[in-house]
């Protein structure tokens, strides 16, 4: 980097500025790094796997620009345990795998869900399970970011379905994760984190970037209120951090019931009332149909496609993408469902998303899998509307 007097924070916003309003033809890997950037991420993590490699790519290449700071590790543990450290150190961080890795990570997610920690995890997901098709696209690791850590917990995760989301959703990973205090996971798959689309960087002065909420001397880090302020490392603040049950000042107490059952039940609460402002959810909804196409990922492009083809044709159709995963947006699905007689979940697993689903709506589910690192095409799924309307 060429000397300078300006502050990091000077020569980050400079540079970011000279992006604003630029347009690029990217893959998703690509626009979620430089959404990451955008966001204010200055510390990357990560150990390169397919298909999320060309994430670290770019950020080993744009972070020491904006003087941030990039680190491979030698495996998916070390990264992950780094992201963590580094956000206590005050960095927005963020790491970036796919299957395997994701599986290694999942210790150290419940650690950051435990002590609160803001980061992000991108998961390109690729076809499983164990080392799989290494190089191609799934939707298997759906239900593993919900539930892959043990204990009682929430947790926040996002699915794009083009490559501006990519872009447009690594900003909102960063801004929940600060927001809730919480690590937040960002789905992505191998199919959309390599498909090339246009893509708009916004001028920077568009992009909200959620403050950081930074507590001081004297203050609990861990309770007195539903999220509390961080008491970050350096800032000459005392602050014990441990994934152990602890009191609201951090300090480990693993023997009582009623310690544990409030801060526990904190974690939850401070994500589960939030759940219907977390949640995005696109939906098209027809007057009168009785069939109803539910997709998320890049398995809604097909999707999409798919229910258009048949409306072009006669057919009443109605679609539903959630874009928020976790919390699940059950009762927004089950309002824009109201009505189906039929709901067709295509995803490229054999059935994570559709037994969600179950649980909220009162139709007909129809689990549409498909695995093999191929995603389903827009015949294939009109096809499948066509027999349901039979």
């Amino acid at each position: 980097m060429l000397e300078t007097t300006l502050a990091p924070a000077e020569i980050a916003d400079l540079y970011l500025r000279s992006l604003g309003g630029t347009e690029h033809f990217i893959q998703g890997d690509e626009a979620a790094a430089m959404g990451a950037l955008f966001a204010g991420c200055t510390f990357f993590g990560g150990y390169p796997i397919t298909p999320a490699s060309e994430i670290a790519e770019v950020m080993s290449r744009e972070l020491p620009l904006i003087d941030g700071h990039y680190v491979q590790f030698e495996d998916e543990l070390a990264s992950i345990s780094a992201v963590i450290g580094a956000a206590w150190a005050g960095a927005r961080s963020m790491t970036a795998t796919s299957g395997p890795g994701f599986s290694l990570m999942q210790e150290n997610i419940g650690y950051a869900v435990m002590t609160e920690t803001p980061c992000v995890i991108v998961n390109v997901q690729r076809s499983g399970p164990s080392t799989g098709q290494a190089t191609l696209p799934a939707q298997g690791d759906v239900m593993q970011a919900r539930w892959g850590t043990h204990g009682d917990h929430e947790i926040i995760a996002l699915s794009p379905s083009t490559v501006q989301e990519c872009f447009d959703l690594a900003i909102r990973c960063f801004n929940l994760a600060e927001e809730f205090r919480t690590p937040v996971i960002f789905l992505m798959d191998g199919e959309i984190g390599h498909v090339r689309d246009k893509t708009v960087f916004p001028s920077i002065g568009e992009v909200t970037r959620f403050p950081r909420r930074k507590g001081t001397e004297g203050q609990d880090a861990f309770g007195g209120e539903t999220i509390p302020p961080m008491l970050e490392f350096g800032d000459g603040c005392f602050v014990h951090v441990t994934g152990s049950t602890h009191q609201d000042n951090g300090m480990r107490d693993v023997q009582t019931s009623t310690v544990h059952d409030r801060l526990v039940r904190r974690l939850v609460r401070k994500i589960d009332e939030a759940r219907d402002r977390i949640a995005m959810v696109e939906v098209d909804v027809m007057d009168g149909a009785k069939t109803g196409v539910l997709a998320y990922g890049a398995t809604a492009r097909p999707a999409l496609g798919a229910v258009l083809q048949a409306r072009a044709a006669g057919a009443k159709v109605s679609f539903i993408r959630p874009i928020t995963i976790w919390p699940f947006p059950g009762s927004q699905i089950a309002a824009a469902c109201d009505g189906l007689d039929r709901l067709i979940v295509p995803e490229m697993n054999l059935g994570q998303v559709n037994r969600e689903v179950e649980r909220y709506v009162d139709c007909e589910v129809i689990h549409f899998g498909k695995i093999g690192g191929e995603i389903h095409s827009s015949a294939e799924i009109r096809a499948e509307i066509e027999r349901a309307n039979r």
